[in-house]
């Protein structure tokens, strides 16, 4: 008797500009933990090109990211990091073309060398472009994600959006974050026909509450700060960059007696918040720990008293979910899935984005002293198998005929 043969894994090429690598291993993260949830879960073989700026002369931090272009198979994938142009500043509106045709020769060697399924892209700007593109040249349907900025920002912009336009109207699928930016994705004209909604992942391992006794004193250790044990801690996890509103959360800083903020980011705003932060002589009170090690972060988020993120724009971000997982509300503003999130009185609350509704909301969760069971309850549909699974469906049905 003849054992029934496995069925053959179908391929995908997935395109990212968001991928981490060895200069920035926390880069794109969320990319990488998507992919390779998917590559576990068996259906699907995955191949990544995450394509690499670099300016004709490799100056400051492009220097040791030109060495990090190398290639790999890394946790289950095969990643390719090709080089490519990059004019700083003002190259935006011609890096999808740039990226498409310095890529497609090693999208064609790929593919001739064992067939791709599928062609993706993880971001809508310049990744969209560039993948529904090469998708035609290898006669292949493609799907697009969008995640937040690459239509809050870029769908904004009338070169880019022409593009990201173009993009929709090409490919066979796209996904949303979250239903906000699904409409948001509908109202610059891309077809909600053909949107998916599909909520980020998340390492139930290591984001859950932990152990409260001493924590705060470990960390602050660990860290070389003075962490307060009994008064109120705050953490703000996020990119510094101006639309995230860290000033905000500073800004309410004085108004909330004795308590300490706990900023985890880099980014070109940082010099402005530290400024904001000696004018309003917080230096004691406000912590910038920068980048932090992934493993060191549910510590940050379990010590904390609430998470605070007053964003001007977002898709659905991945520091919500983790943060309460990690049995820690949030006070966050009204932006992107920010609904779809805080459904509970137990999540936290959605405040206005100015300093005194920031401080309201924080005294408001402070005194409910949730528990950090009940918090992370309210985050347990997120698991990175759930989205492997969901995503593993919604590709299949973009290559299966109507009729198979």
């Amino acid at each position: 008797m003849s054992e029934t043969a496995p069925l053959a894994k179908k391929r995908i090429l997935s395109i990212s500009t968001l991928f981490p690598n060895a200069h920035v291993p926390r880069f794109g993260t969320f990319v990488a933990r998507s992919l390779e949830a998917l590559a576990a879960h068996g259906e699907w073989d995955v191949t990544v090109i995450n394509p690499i700026g670099i300016p004709p002369i490799a100056f400051g931090k492009y220097r040791p990211l030109s060495a990090a272009a190398i290639d790999g198979f890394e946790n289950g994938i095969s990643v390719h990091r090709p080089k490519f142009t990059l004019i700083p500043s003002i190259g935006a509106r011609i890096n999808p073309s740039v990226i498409a045709r310095k890529i497609l020769p090693l999208a064609k060697t790929l593919h001739q060398q064992n067939p791709f399924d599928l062609v993706d892209a993880q971001f809508f700007y310049p990744d969209g472009p560039a993948a529904a593109w090469i998708a035609r040249e290898l006669g292949l349907p493609c799907s697009i994600k969008a995640r937040g900025s690459d239509i809050s920002i870029w769908g904004q912009k009338p070169f880019s959006q022409e593009q990201i336009l173009e993009a929709g109207e090409h490919c066979t699928g796209i996904l949303a974050v979250s239903k906000a930016l699904a409409k948001e994705m509908s109202d610059i004209g891309l077809p909600f026909s053909k949107i998916t909604v599909h909520y980020t992942g998340l390492d139930r391992d290591r984001f859950r509450p932990l152990a409260h006794s001493g924590l705060r004193t470990k960390l602050g250790q660990t860290l070389g700060v003075n962490l307060p044990v009994n008064a109120p801690l705050l953490s703000t996890v996020g990119a510094m960059v101006h639309r995230k509103g860290q000033d905000l959360v500073i800004g309410a800083l004085p108004d909330i007696p004795d308590a300490h903020l706990m900023l985890i980011g880099t980014g070109p705003d940082e010099k402005h918040l530290r400024g904001l932060v000696k004018d309003l002589r917080l230096e004691d009170r406000v912590h910038f720990l920068g980048s932090v090690d992934h493993d060191l972060l549910p510590v940050i988020l379990s010590a904390s008293d609430a998470m605070v993120l007053p964003s001007a724009s977002e898709g659905l971000a991945n520091a919500w979910v983790e943060a309460l997982a990690c049995g820690t509300p949030l006070v966050i503003s009204d932006a992107g899935g920010a609904k779809e999130l805080v459904s509970s009185p137990d999540a936290g609350l959605i405040v206005a984005r100015t300093p005194d509704a920031v401080s309201a909301g924080v005294k408001q969760v402070l005194a409910k002293n949730l528990s950090p069971q009940a918090v992370a309850a309210t985050a347990e549909h997120f698991s990175w198998a759930h989205h492997a699974e969901l995503l593993a469906a919604y590709y299949t049905k973009l290559v299966t005929p109507l009729d198979g």
